[in-house]
C-alpha cells in the first residue's frame, strides 16, 4: 500500500507528464503580460480608432449620469425603510412561530389533561 506522499508524487509525476513542454514559460509570460513597446502600441492603434471629442462626450454623458444619482440622504431613507421592513418581517414570522408553538402545547396538555381525568371517571 503506498504511503500519502507516495500518493501525491505520483499524482505529481502524472499531472506533469500530460503538460507541454515550456508550459512554464508560457505560463509566466502571461502573468507578466505584454512588454512595454507593445501597450505603445495598442495605445496608439486605440487612440486611432476614436473620433475626435470623443473624451468630452464620455465626461458629459457622465456628469450627466452623475446628476440621477441619490443623495446621501435618500440613500439613508431607503436603507431605513429596508431595515424597518426586514424588521416587521423578522418580527411576524417569530409571533406566528410562537403562536404556532403554544398551541400545539396546549393540545398537548388538554390530552394529558383529559387522560388523567379519564381514571377519575369512573
Amino acid at each position: 500500500m503506498k504511503t500519502e506522499d507516495q500518493a501525491w508524487r505520483s499524482l505529481q509525476a502524472h499531472a506533469s507528464a500530460q503538460l507541454r513542454v515550456g508550459f512554464a514559460d508560457r505560463v509566466l509570460r502571461a502573468a507578466r503580460g505584454p512588454a512595454t513597446a507593445t501597450w505603445t502600441q495598442l495605445r496608439a492603434h486605440g487612440a486611432a480608432q476614436l473620433r475626435p471629442g470623443f473624451a468630452g462626450r464620455v465626461l458629459r454623458a457622465a456628469r450627466a449620469v452623475q446628476a440621477g444619482v441619490p443623495s446621501l440622504s435618500g440613500q439613508f431613507a431607503i436603507g431605513a425603510a429596508t431595515a424597518a421592513v426586514c424588521l416587521l418581517a423578522v418580527v411576524y414570522f417569530h409571533s406566528r412561530a410562537n403562536r404556532l408553538a403554544e398551541e400545539r402545547n396546549l393540545a398537548g396538555w388538554q390530552q394529558l389533561a383529559a387522560e388523567v381525568q379519564e381514571p377519575d371517571a369512573s
